[in-house]
């Protein structure tokens, strides 16, 4: 299927099982959502396609997603809220750094061909994340901080139902240029010539201007679920 396809397919699955986190487990299943996205993003990163004409990585909307949750968190609990959730965040992403690195320091079963091309697929993919993960570290705390402290600084200026668009595109959007410009000099700086570096960043940052303007429905539909209450669990969790 067609990359271009495949992207929007994953768009949407993402914004889908972001609302029905939150409709079936409510706050809990946000806080659930963004060590997935951090996690998942961050393996997918590894991998780069050609996407609209340009040279991307993958993780991109996975990532971005994580934005979303906390604008949600921001808007319907507080800033108290989102902040627990980029410090789940960053505990999830340290925690699987150390978890598959020390699996990797294991000898496979001598012998066991699917054991030993286990161990060789895993060394591919996690043998460069300890680069990958203090650059995403760096760019994920800073930025997802910075996205908290804008959506409740902008929220003073904009703090109308009908002005929900604005406090979180303004926050979401220069936190993510934060995000992609440090994220794509630390972690690929080397890697890829400096004309793919500067195409990698400015692919990565346009996709995630686009999820974060799409993601604005959301929003407005997360705090909709919230004023009906419909959740199967009590919301209890703070």
């Amino acid at each position: 299927m067609n990359n271009a396809i495949m992207w929007l397919v994953m768009l949407l699955a993402n914004f889908i099982l972001i609302v029905l986190a939150y409709k079936i487990f409510g706050r809990r299943g946000l806080l659930v959502w963004i060590p997935i996205s951090t996690i998942i993003a961050n393996i997918q990163v590894m991998q780069t396609v050609h996407l609209f004409g340009m040279v991307a990585t993958l993780g991109n909307i996975v990532y971005a997603s994580s934005f979303l949750v906390t604008d949600i968190l921001s808007e319907n609990y507080g800033k108290r809220d989102a902040n627990q959730a980029v410090w789940i965040g960053f505990f999830s992403l340290i925690s699987m750094v150390i978890l598959m690195n020390l699996a990797l320091l294991f000898t496979p079963l001598t012998g066991d061909t699917m054991s030993e091309k286990t161990h060789e697929s895993l060394s591919m993919i996690f043998k460069l994340m300890p680069r990958i993960a203090i650059a995403s570290l760096i760019s994920y705390i800073i930025s997802q901080r910075h996205d908290v402290w804008a959506f409740h600084f902008w929220r003073r200026y904009f703090p109308k139902d009908n002005q929900l668009w604005i406090r979180n595109n303004l926050s979401t959007m220069v936190s993510q240029l934060i995000d992609s410009g440090f994220f794509t000099v630390a972690a690929f700086y080397g890697v890829f010539s400096n004309n793919d570096l500067l195409q990698i960043f400015i692919s990565t940052y346009v996709l995630k201007w686009v999820v974060a303007a799409a993601d604005t429905p959301f929003v407005y539909l997360a705090r909709r679920i919230k004023k009906k209450n419909s959740f199967i669990y009590d919301e209890t969790l703070r």
